[in-house]
């Protein structure tokens, strides 16, 4: 591995990583009931008020620990059933488009203000959920967007960065900037986000704007410095870059912390070793930070369900075995600290790096501006790679 991609890494351990990431469908004896059963009649709900029933969950792939899942439908008699989304945009369009029939959905925090707005989610009752207060982390407080938790209750913190096959870096080259989206080395081996807010972003975040601008010209300048990355952009997606960087098809990702660290510990079970050959970076010119947060739909047909999950997964044992499985942290301060010290270091980004982090934010007050980014991605994506 080459000594500039290792400092740009800060030292990420693959075996702290993996002694701390667990894939939880290999820890059978991963009893979470008693903690689900407490959970649910803190709450307000009781085992035989649903038991037979389900709880819809709408969210991103692969971020709820199966040992969690399967615990909770345990205790409770209950089946939980998920659907998944691979961006904001998709999981926005399906649910205008009348897309219903789930109790709990997992957007990234700018997008909750549009939704309530639109009537999509419900206030949340306080109440039903108290080891939300009790247990929510303050650390985190600055990079929540609402602390209110009026429609919300935070899940997990993501860092939007690179994924870099590092066998595939030629000697000398830089990777800890998001210009090498454009290095000559990797026509047709970059992938990016399929995401308005994160490729837009990234492009204003190297030009030294704010991720959050909502300058025209500083939004044409993104277009324009993407447009010259776009040479080398194989596809626009949210998942593949999972897959194909481990798999040599693609060499550089736009990805998730989680996703990312979740390739770095590999899958041994479904034949995917652990990978000291992939890297997760946060380009020194800044990276996004974004909450992915549980809310109740207002078409939710089993609410009390829903809080009950929600007051669980604030459960301190419940949330360190979610994070070992999405290799990311849940602002959960009882869950954290049980975490293994040198694990929790590498998936919560140090005080150093988290400066350089900026929080997506959304526009639901700026229509105008959000039309900015529309054309503006628009634009993007009708250029062909030349």
């Amino acid at each position: 591995m080459h000594k500039m991609i290792m400092s740009a890494l800060s030292a990420v351990s693959v075996a702290a990583l993996v002694s701390g990431c667990s894939d939880a469908t290999s820890e059978e004896g991963t009893d979470l009931t008693a903690e689900a059963l407490a959970a649910a009649v803190a709450s307000g709900c009781t085992p035989e008020s649903v038991k037979g029933s389900q709880l819809h969950i709408y969210t991103w792939s692969d971020y709820i620990s199966p040992a969690v899942q399967r615990s909770f439908e345990k205790a409770l008699g209950v089946t939980i059933v998920i659907d998944t989304f691979e961006s904001n945009e998709a999981m926005y369009a399906k649910l205008k488009a009348g897309g219903s029939g789930y109790d709990i959905i997992m957007p990234t925090s700018y997008q909750i203000a549009t939704m309530a707005k639109e009537g999509m989610i419900d206030k949340l009752d306080h109440s039903r959920i108290p080891n939300v207060r009790k247990n929510f982390d303050k650390a985190f407080a600055s990079q929540i967007i609402d602390p209110t938790f009026e429609y919300n209750v935070p899940y997990a913190v993501t860092y939007t960065g690179l994924a870099i096959l590092t066998n595939k870096v030629p000697a000398g080259v830089d990777v800890s900037t998001w210009a090498v989206l454009g290095g000559s080395a990797f026509k047709g081996r970059v992938t990016l986000l399929d995401d308005i807010r994160e490729v837009i972003g990234a492009g204003l975040m190297y030009l030294g704007y704010s991720i959050n601008s909502t300058n025209p010209k500083e939004i044409d300048a993104a277009v324009e410095q993407i447009l010259k990355w776009r040479k080398n952009v194989r596809k626009f997606d949210g998942e593949s870059y999972k897959t194909e960087v481990p798999g040599g098809s693609t060499w550089v990702g736009h990805g998730y912390s989680t996703d990312v660290y979740q390739v770095i510990v590999g899958d041994e079970e479904a034949g995917a070793p652990p990978r000291n050959d992939v890297v997760f970076v946060l380009p020194k010119e800044g990276y996004s930070i974004a909450f992915d947060e549980m809310v109740v739909s207002s078409k939710a047909k089993n609410k009390a369900l829903a809080y009950a999950f929600m007051n669980y997964i604030y459960e301190g044992k419940v949330a360190a075995v979610n994070m070992e499985y999405i290799c990311g942290p849940n602002p959960v301060k009882p869950g954290l600290d049980l975490l293994d010290p040198e694990y929790r270091s590498i998936i919560i980004v140090p005080e150093d790096k988290l400066a350089l982090g900026q929080v997506l934010k959304g526009f639901d007050d700026k229509p105008e501006v959000m039309e900015l980014y529309n054309k503006a991605w628009d634009k993007i994506k009708a250029t062909e790679a030349k």
